[in-house]
C-alpha cells in the first residue's frame, strides 16, 4: 500500500455557500454592533461568531489523500471515525440474507467526506426518508434518513454502503448514480454534522478492524473480500 504526500487541506465543495453565507452573516451583525454598542460587547461577540466561522470552515475540511494498493480485494474505510459496530446481522433492505455489518460513528469534529471503499460499478444509489435520531444507535441504520450505494465488484460481489443521517445531520450529499464506475480515491458523498456509515459485506470476509478503533476514510484497511 502507498500513500502520497498530503498536500495542504482544501475545503470541501458541499461547504463553500455555506462559509460564503456565515461569513456574510458575521460582516452583517458586527458592523452594526461595532457602531452602536460598547466595545467590549463588540469584541465578545467579534469572538463568538470568528470562532463559530473557524468551527464551520474546519467541519468542511477535505483532506486531500490518493491510496495505491495492488491487491483489490481490500475494502477501505468509507469514512473517518471510530467503528461502532462488527457483526453478522441479517440485511433486509437489499440483500435480504445475513451480512457482515460494518460501521462507522463520525462526530462534528471528523472529516465528513466519504470515499468509495471498493472499485467497481454501482448498480444502487436510493435515498430513504426516516427520522434524525442519534448515529450510534442500533435501529439508526433501518429508521434514520439514509442513503444506499451498492457497489459490483469485477469478482461479482456485491457491496453495500449506507450513508445515515444523524441527531443534527439534516443534509445526506451522495454522488453515485447507477452504471457509473466507481473507485478508491473517489468521493461517494458528504454528510452534514454527526453522522455514521454502514458497510455490507460477504460473511467470510476477513476483518482488519475491530469496534472502537478509530479509522481514517480512504487510508485504514477495514477488511479483505474472499477470492472469487
Amino acid at each position: 500500500m502507498k500513500k502520497h504526500p498530503i498536500s495542504r487541506p482544501h475545503i470541501h465543495r458541499e461547504g463553500r455557500n455555506a462559509i460564503i453565507s456565515l461569513t456574510l452573516l458575521i460582516f452583517a451583525i458586527n458592523i452594526p454592533i461595532f457602531l452602536l454598542v460598547p466595545h467590549w460587547i463588540f469584541a465578545i461577540t467579534l469572538v463568538l461568531t470568528a470562532v463559530l466561522l473557524v468551527f464551520v470552515t474546519y467541519f468542511f475540511r477535505n483532506p486531500v489523500r490518493v491510496l495505491e494498493i495492488d491487491d483489490p480485494h481490500f475494502i477501505i474505510a468509507p469514512a473517518d471515525g471510530r467503528v461502532v459496530v462488527v457483526e453478522p446481522t441479517e440485511e433486509n433492505e437489499y440483500f435480504h440474507e445475513k451480512k457482515l455489518q460494518v460501521s462507522i460513528f463520525m462526530s462534528p469534529f471528523n472529516v465528513h467526506a466519504n470515499w468509495y471503499p471498493i472499485e467497481g460499478n454501482v448498480v444502487v444509489s436510493e435515498h430513504q426518508r426516516g427520522h434524525h435520531r442519534g448515529a450510534w444507535l442500533p435501529k439508526s441504520s433501518i429508521e434514520n434518513e439514509r442513503s444506499l450505494v451498492v457497489i459490483h465488484t469485477k469478482d461479482h460481489i456485491d457491496i453495500a454502503v449506507r450513508q445515515i443521517a444523524g441527531a443534527m445531520a439534516r443534509r445526506i450529499v451522495t454522488y453515485s448514480k447507477p452504471g457509473d464506475h466507481v473507485h478508491r480515491n473517489q468521493h461517494m458523498g458528504f454528510i452534514k454534522l454527526g453522522s455514521r456509515v454502514d458497510m455490507y459485506l460477504p460473511m467470510d470476509t476477513e476483518m482488519f478492524v475491530a469496534v472502537g478503533e478509530s479509522v481514517r476514510g480512504n487510508e485504514t484497511i477495514i477488511g479483505r473480500l474472499p477470492n472469487k
